[in-house]
């Protein structure tokens, strides 16, 4: 498939998928013409590719650990390396950090808002002083 239809399939631009080829994430083959020749596989490959990123992995680290994904049948692959994991284990470990915090932020603003909106009039509460609350 042409990079138009790839890009239509994985939701991903043209551009984008060109960086994730400059940075090794993805392949295509050239027609005899020069343009790119995507195979079915990289629909999903561009999907997980997505994933990633949205996981907070960057292009570098994310080309390490393509490799080592499960293979087609399922089983893990072989390519996989006990620094990578460790390295996956603490990228999982801010990620869950980043959680907690975005929950206690949200907690704040449900506060605020739940606060604010009592009596049907907007409340004098201060946020900073909410969140200073929270922190303690």
């Amino acid at each position: 498939m042409r990079i138009g239809e790839l890009a239509r399939r994985s939701g991903v631009s043209d551009r984008s998928l060109r960086y994730y080829e400059t940075q090794g994430l993805l392949r295509a083959e050239r027609t005899p013409g020069g343009q790119r020749d995507y195979g079915e596989w990289a629909v999903d490959r561009v999907i997980r590719i997505q994933a990633l990123y949205a996981a907070g992995l960057n292009s570098k680290k994310i080309a390490q650990l393509l490799p080592c994904m499960r293979d087609a049948d399922g089983a893990p692959n072989d390519l996989t390396t006990p620094q990578l994991v460790d390295e996956l284990a603490a990228e999982r470990d801010r990620i869950n950090r980043m959680i907690t915090d975005l929950l206690r932020s949200r907690d704040v603003l449900d506060e605020v808002i739940s606060t604010a909106s009592v009596g049907g009039h907007t409340s004098a509460i201060s946020l900073a002083d909410t969140a200073g609350a929270h922190r303690g």
